[in-house]
């Protein structure tokens, strides 16, 4: 069986598709996966060996219309799973002559362009993101999400490191990765919580790394100008493929609902999360899922309400985290 599914949105969204396409690979033998999604996620989906083909969207709906159902219906696609609902993407599935679409019943154009409804409201659903998926296997004769989601990410071809920045990890400190910002995608908490935050972490037992994107670091120049000279800056320097493989060697992570924090969790490491008590934004539907993940929820909706103190609290049980 061949299965395109599409994900076409963040970082985030496609680190929680792995395990999907994982468990896809592993349930049906002989399957093949694609993934219909953005170019700039390409890096994640590179290094998990769950998917087989990646398809860049920007590229496929440069096309005219007609070399665009040409380009899909050369895969020979069986199935087309809408992990994310956008009437441009049901179209082309139809017009490919998929034969198995899935879609949800709460979009009407899917009553159309899909012939395989499944009932799902994500922004009413406790339900995790991760897990909302396996629903849409379910016309394919897939069951429910398994316990241990994380085995199916398959995340096994990291991109080399240049030496710059893999010496950086080469400490007996614990090297921790603070990621203060999120693309305006979630509710961040404020930098003076991770100055606090820093000033908590003894720079003898830690050692401190500050990641973003080239954009972010224009924005957090002023702040990174505050913080001690032991803090490493890596803010616009890593390209994404090298950024996963800085996350995987580190030894844990601590942000905000963002792409970052899905990585360090699907690679393994220490990953903290921090979010909101109200939906559709909080843990239950956004939280991390790792073999070393974990979440810190407010009790209010101000995400501030979070202290350092109970950071460091949450940071320090990772040494009693084993691979039991």
């Amino acid at each position: 069986m061949h299965i395109l599914v599409t994900r076409v949105d963040a970082i985030g969204d496609v680190v929680l598709t792995l395990p999907l396409c994982g468990y896809i690979k592993q349930t049906f033998p002989g399957s093949k996966v694609a993934i219909l999604a953005r170019k700039y996620t390409k890096p994640v989906v590179d290094a998990s060996d769950a998917v087989d083909t990646f398809i860049d969207y920007d590229e496929v709906f440069a096309m005219p219309k007609k070399e665009q159902t040409a380009f899909i219906k050369a895969f020979r696609f069986d199935a087309i799973l809408h992990l994310i609902t956008q009437p441009d993407l049901a179209n082309l599935g139809k017009d490919a002559g998929i034969r198995k679409r899935v879609g949800t019943i709460s979009r009407p154009y899917h009553w159309v362009t899909c012939n395989r409804l499944v009932w799902l409201r994500r922004k009413v659903s406790d339900d995790h993101e991760a897990n909302l998926h396996f629903r849409l296997l379910r016309p394919l004769g897939g069951g429910k999400a398994p316990d241990k989601l994380w085995e199916y990410y398959h995340l096994k071809n990291f991109a080399a490191l240049p030496d710059e920045f893999s010496a950086l990890l080469k400490t007996d400190k614990f090297n921790i990765i603070l990621h203060p910002k999120s693309n305006g995608n979630a509710l961040e908490w404020k930098l003076d919580r991770f100055s606090e935050l820093i000033d908590l972490l003894d720079p003898e037992l830690f050692r401190v790394y500050i990641t973003g994107s080239e954009k972010e670091h224009l924005e957090l120049k002023s702040w990174l100008e505050t913080l001690p000279k032991h803090v490493v800056d890596l803010t616009g320097k890593l390209p994404l493929d090298q950024l996963i493989s800085f996350i995987h060697d580190a030894d844990g992570l601590v942000a905000g609902s963002t792409g970052p924090m899905h990585l360090a969790a699907a690679t393994g490491i220490n990953t903290l999360g921090l979010f909101p008590k109200n939906r559709p934004k909080h843990a239950g539907r956004w939280g991390p899922i790792g073999r070393r993940a974990s979440f810190i929820q407010t009790t209010t909706e101000d995400l501030d309400s979070i202290s350092a103190e109970e950071v460091l609290q949450e940071i320090k049980k990772w040494e009693k985290i084993t691979d039991n």
